[in-house]
């Protein structure tokens, strides 16, 4: 058993320290620079001494990124939702790598919110999640991928935990499930052209995905705009406990996201890169076993932590 751990051990040392060679010569294109997980990986593989090619959504974001890097970084505004902004930033990509290409490109741009009971939301707040996660990830993938094959490189998606169980209602765990057969079914077609796809799941971290009104208030416009059909069957006793719960989560979030920048550093830099990246022990303990329950199981643990609405059986 010692022996097994052993080799275990040294394979899992061999696998993370087997890093590609000329770094410094390989171009990496991340979009969601302005803060958070795009912000902080950026600086960090400045640090490294690779070529960063940087997308943010405002151009105060590009300034600030920029004022705190070095020359190895250079910085675009990108729009996800916005087909025009995507054919630009390509355009300008192509221009930045050219015959080189692409050796990475990080999907990171993101947003969570809206977020609640499903029956409180609208369309139009399921398609603005859903425009950003997952539509727009698509879109910067398929204008980036023949960059991305000319070098041989590689396609790093940001996904969630919400993308394995879906834990809450509106567009986030919609679009983290769909970023997932995205990226497995890419995966296995790029396989052939030696581009390797990761995902990456992390678990409950503090970042500005979460936004930065204050929840409560958020909540209470989700809950007045509702017919009053639809508020009466689940009572103001529901909101209250919901909204509270949900405090909870935002509170208990991890602060510290080193572990999810260094796994999607270690995405761009190994030999040897894992298909899926899970951070946090919340991801391994909770999420990863949660989904892998039987369906009647996982409903039942994850119902418990609801609160019961006025109108229930």
């Amino acid at each position: 058993m010692a022996a097994l751990t052993d080799l275990s051990f040294m394979y899992r040392w061999f696998k993370n320290c087997n890093l590609v060679g000329n770094l410094s010569e390989k171009y990496v294109f991340i979009t969601g620079c302005d803060s958070g997980f795009g912000n902080l990986l950026a600086k960090q593989l400045v640090d490294r001494g690779m070529r960063v090619l940087a997308a943010c959504f405002t151009e105060e974001g590009a300034q600030k990124l920029q004022q705190d890097t070095s020359y190895r970084l250079q910085t675009t505004l990108l729009d996800v939702t916005k087909s025009e902004s995507i054919k630009a930033a390509a355009q300008w990509l192509r221009d930045q790598v050219g015959e080189q290409g692409l050796w990475a490109l990080v999907n990171n741009a993101g947003v969570g919110l809206p977020s609640g009971p499903n029956e409180w939301l609208t369309k139009e707040d399921f398609v603005k999640v859903i425009n950003v996660n997952l539509v727009g990830l698509i879109e910067v993938t398929l204008h980036m991928l023949p960059m991305v094959k000319r070098a041989r490189g590689r396609v790093i998606n940001m996904s969630s935990c919400g993308g394995l169980v879906a834990v809450i209602g509106g567009g986030y765990c919609v679009s983290k499930f769909g970023v997932e057969a995205f990226s497995d079914s890419i995966r296995r077609e790029l396989h052939y052209f030696g581009v390797k796809v990761c995902i990456i799941e992390p678990g409950n971290y503090r970042t500005a995905i979460l936004g930065k009104e204050n929840l409560e208030s958020r909540m209470r416009k989700l809950w007045e705009r509702l017919p009053q059909e639809t508020r009466d069957s689940y009572g103001e006793e529901y909101f209250r406990n919901y909204t509270d719960k949900l405090k909870n989560i935002m509170q208990v979030a991890e602060p510290r996201v080193r572990d999810v920048i260094n796994s999607m550093e270690h995405a761009i830099v190994s030999r040897s890169p894992r298909i899926r990246y899970n951070p946090g022990l919340d991801a391994k303990l909770l999420y990863i076993p949660l989904a892998k329950l039987p369906t009647p199981v996982t409903d039942f643990i994850l119902s418990r932590y609801l609160p019961r609405p006025a109108d229930s059986v």
